[in-house]
């Protein structure tokens, strides 16, 4: 089970070209979710510079996060004393949790 208070390294890939990787470092998982979905309305405030409000799904954003060169974390386990790595598929399912959770606040 995931804690939601422990260091969390973002490996990001935006395309299958390995110059494209690069990393982003969080306190949290949370703040890792945030950071992902920030890149994302990011991306797409770029690609549509003339619309003020850009509204999304989640499966908008899983479709990005699919199309990504490679996305994965490393989140710390205090117990272990050790980072544990986590894929493509648990961003998705974590970033989707933590959404449904920010849409009943």
């Amino acid at each position: 089970r995931i804690v939601m208070g422990k260091h969390t390294i973002v490996l990001f890939q935006e395309t299958h070209s390995k110059n494209t990787r690069t990393f982003f470092d969080f306190e949290t998982v949370t703040a890792a979710c945030e950071g992902i979905r920030k890149k994302y309305e990011t991306k797409l405030a770029q690609a549509n510079p003339r619309v003020k409000n850009i509204s999304y799904s989640i499966s908008d954003l899983n479709s990005y996060l699919d199309s990504l060169g490679d996305i994965s974390c490393l989140v710390f386990n205090e117990s272990k004393r050790a980072y544990e790595p986590y894929d493509r598929t648990w961003v998705k399912n974590r970033i989707s949790r933590h959404l449904n959770q920010q849409a009943r606040r």
